[in-house]
């Protein structure tokens, strides 16, 4: 099978074609695993930590890829959930134990032997994968393949998030960043909380405009001073400064979710101007998100095929998912990114 394979870290500033295009043996399912025949995979920022180092695969080589949607094309043994052909998608969450706290109360995300798809087991950046069946998902009929990959990691760790802040109808809410994950989840809110007004923090004048063209009532800069104080903000960059830019905007007793696997050390040093009384005091929180659960993923599905939420997308050929990378690091994003592999 065609695979496009990553060898070990490095900068993508330093090695902007970091994946190989590689011919590998076509896998074979184990015990409870299903084979899968990928149609196409999702381009995440996590991809991009992997890469540089922030969250690296335990070993390498190793094929990233965490927004699959594929075709079963054969049950290993006692794999009896899906049929030849059935539509799956396989999100983020690759696996977990099963036994532990943490995954009986359907908080698997936080399992200590959590596993990821394209990080510690090969992922969908390839015609073929192996997967747990209880770990793959059901693709609602009213989605395209592309239309679906999105939504297993954007989406589902989007609703996640939303779902952290325990925000209620009629508050306010802020974005910061609005790539793939921020313009699903103002979506949701959109339709979940009609009396919500949404604001976006972005650095790109484009993604600004893009959020106001789906509903937000105002957006601008990082760096700006936001017109309201308020209730909720989810942060969805890789950087320090946009987390403590949106302190100054929460409103006492408000809670800023951060929805990122890692953060990059070149603003670090935006950690030092964090002063308790201005960014911090009168009760204000900070939550962090740590990957989703197989609930996370399976309500989202669900939700999103009720609310019509489709997210907008460009795709790129396999052998294009360098090209793809790149852009998501220059922030040239406009929805997410999807590779076709067929």
């Amino acid at each position: 099978m065609k695979a496009m394979v990553l060898d070990g870290p490095c900068r993508l500033e330093d090695n902007p074609t970091p994946l190989k295009l590689m011919v590998l043996p076509d896998p074979v399912p184990a015990e409870g695993e299903i084979l899968v025949k990928v149609t196409v995979c999702g381009v995440c920022h996590t991809e991009l930590d992997e890469i540089e180092g922030r969250t690296p695969p335990p070993r390498f080589p190793i094929v990233p890829g965490h927004q699959v949607v594929g075709r079963v094309a054969a049950p290993g043994p006692n794999a009896r959930i899906f049929a030849n052909g059935d539509r799956v998608g396989v999100a983020w969450i690759f696996s977990a134990c099963g036994h532990c706290r943490f995954c009986r109360s359907d908080n698997e995300n936080l399992c200590p032997d959590f596993k990821a798809t394209g990080r510690d087991a090969h992922g969908g950046y390839a015609e073929y994968m192996t997967v747990p069946e209880a770990f793959a998902h059901p693709i609602p009929p009213v989605f395209s393949d592309a239309e679906a990959a999105p939504l297993l990691c954007a989406g589902a760790v989007g609703y996640r998030s939303l779902r952290l802040t325990g925000m209620t109808d009629g508050q306010t809410i802020g974005l910061t960043g609005f790539g793939a994950s921020g313009h699903l989840v103002l979506k949701m809110v959109r339709h979940r909380y009609p009396a919500t007004r949404v604001f976006v923090f972005a650095r790109s004048a484009k993604e600004r405009v893009f959020a106001q063209e789906l509903g937000a009532v105002w957006a601008g800069d990082i760096g700006q001073a936001c017109p309201e104080m308020l209730d909720s903000i989810i942060d969805t960059t890789p950087a320090w400064k946009p987390v403590v830019e949106a302190l100054k905007s929460l409103a006492p007793g408000g809670r800023l979710v951060i929805n990122a696997i890692g953060k990059e050390d070149g603003d670090k040093d935006e950690l030092l101007r964090l002063d308790y009384p201005a960014h911090l005091w009168m009760e204000k929180e900070i939550k962090s998100v740590a990957n989703v659960s197989r609930r996370d993923v399976g309500e989202f599905l669900s939700l999103a095929a009720e609310m019509g939420i489709k997210p907008e997308f460009e795709e790129f050929a396999l052998e294009e998912a360098n090209q793809a990378l790149v852009e998501l690091k220059s922030r040239k994003i406009r929805g997410a990114k999807v590779l076709r592999i067929e």
